[in-house]
Order: C-alpha cells, then sequence, then structure tokens
C-alpha cells in the first residue's frame, strides 16, 4: 500500500480513509482483466470456423491477454488461488468465467469431429492453466520472447487435442 499511496501521491492514511485497501485495489484489477479476457476470447466464439481453428484463436487469445497483464499476473502469484479458483469446492476448479469459453469451443469441436471428445469441463481447466501459466512462467522465468512463448505453448496445446488424422 505504501507504493501504491507513492504512485498515487498519497499518504497511506488518505488510501485507508477512503476505503481503499489492497483487497479492493485486487478486486478492481481482476473484474477489469475478467472483462478484458471476455472480449478477448469473443472472436473465437462467434467464428464461424472449425472448432480446432477456434481453440487455437481462443488459446492465442489467452497468451495475448497473459501478456498484456503480465505484471498483474505475477503480483497475483500468491493469491492466485483466490482469483482463479471458485470458493469452497473441494476438488478446486478453475473459476468458469476463465474456462466457459474453452469448453464451448471443446464441445463445438467434439461435435464437428475436429477436436477429440472427452469431459469438456476437465479439458477447459487445463487448457486455460496450461497455456496460461506456461506462458507466463516462460516468459518471467526463462525470458522468452511473447512470440516465441506463444508459439511453444499453442503448439503443445493443440496438438494435444486436435483429432488424430487418419
Amino acid at each position: 500500500m505504501e507504493r501504491i499511496a507513492t504512485e498515487a501521491n498519497l499518504s497511506r492514511v488518505t488510501l485507508h480513509r477512503q476505503g481503499i485497501s489492497k483487497d479492493a485495489l485486487l478486486a478492481s484489477l481482476v473484474e477489469a482483466a475478467i472483462e478484458r479476457y471476455r472480449q478477448a476470447m469473443w472472436p473465437a466464439l462467434v467464428g464461424e470456423e472449425a472448432a480446432a481453428i477456434r481453440l487455437e484463436v481462443a488459446l492465442a487469445a489467452l497468451c495475448e491477454m497473459a501478456e498484456a497483464e503480465l505484471e498483474v499476473l505475477i503480483a497475483l502469484r500468491a493469491q492466485s488461488d483466490a482469483v482463479f479458483h471458485e470458493p469452497g469446492e473441494e476438488e478446486q476448479l478453475t473459476r468458469s468465467v476463465f474456462t466457459e469459453p474453452l469448453e464451448r469451443i471443446l464441445r463445438d469441436g467434439a461435435g464437428d469431429g475436429s477436436i477429440r471428445s472427452g469431459d469438456a469441463t476437465e479439458q477447459a481447466t487445463v487448457l486455460f492453466n496450461l497455456v496460461g501459466w506456461t506462458y507466463v512462467h516462460l516468459r518471467t522465468g526463462h525470458g522468452w520472447s511473447d512470440e516465441r512463448a506463444r508459439r511453444a505453448t499453442l503448439d503443445v496445446a493443440l496438438n494435444g487435442m486436435l483429432a488424430s488424422q487418419p
């Protein structure tokens, strides 16, 4: 909060009196990021291409969102369970706001034969975490460029999801 106060050219006391807390700021950042994520997923959801192509568009958008939100994601690492998981579940699931677009595309792909069928909820959870967090790790932990991290991550994710060719 001291750094936030300094950046805002205010005192910590002023922030406190205005009801601005770390949790409130975090919640605001998360809600704004969720809205940008929804907008980024929209083209993949409404596209008319085969689901496998739309899945690639969605996962590329996930990488682009991770890149745009990289500083926030780094700051959230310690609190990612609260931000990305449904509260109170015995078996923690990724919040549906993040996985539902992918689930829809996976179900469409199972229907059109371009993506192997399976438990779409589980697959969407794995894909969201595989692509999102692997991308962030390769960018920050390995220092890879955004293009290299995106290409390598999407290659592994997509080749694991596409229907096998005869």
